[in-house]
């Protein structure tokens, strides 16, 4: 199971960043311009919420069937004082929940949002903090092995 999710979570994690740099740039521009949310700002934002809602999923499976994580599990002490296990099996899931947490709220604010450079505004602002949480936790040195 390891073998079939780990490779759908990281290839997707490339569509969600995407997505998620897509959506910051657009609210920025959107946010600076007098330009109106339309129907494919309000998409752009729900494809990123999508994406970063099922890379979320998949990793939560990868964090009870890891081989690195079970092994952390069975001894949490050691696998704290080693930093690419702790950051595998606790840093990364921590930051990228709140990350999933960012995406879900602004995406709810941008909706409630009166005003289009509000909606622009919330976007940037909640997305592009999202993503360079993400971007801080990514294992680089695992990812492109």
């Amino acid at each position: 199971m390891y073998s079939i999710i780990q490779p759908i979570h990281s290839y997707l994690a490339f569509a969600a960043l995407f997505l998620l740099g897509f959506a910051t740039i657009n609210g920025i521009l959107g946010s600076n311009s007098e330009k109106a949310f339309e129907s494919k700002d309000a998409n752009i934002n729900k494809f990123a919420l999508i994406a970063t809602h099922t890379m979320f999923l998949l990793g939560l499976i990868l964090l009870f069937v890891s081989p690195i994580a079970q092994s952390a599990f069975a001894d949490m002490k050691a696998a704290m004082k080693d930093s690419d296990v702790r950051k595998a099996v606790v840093e990364h899931p921590f930051v990228n929940i709140i990350a999933v947490i960012l995406v879900t709220i602004g995406n709810a604010r941008v909706k409630r949002a009166v005003g289009n450079g509000r909606k622009f505004k919330q976007t940037a602002i909640f997305f592009g903090i999202a993503l360079l949480l993400i971007l801080s936790r990514i294992p680089w040195g695992a990812w492109f092995d």
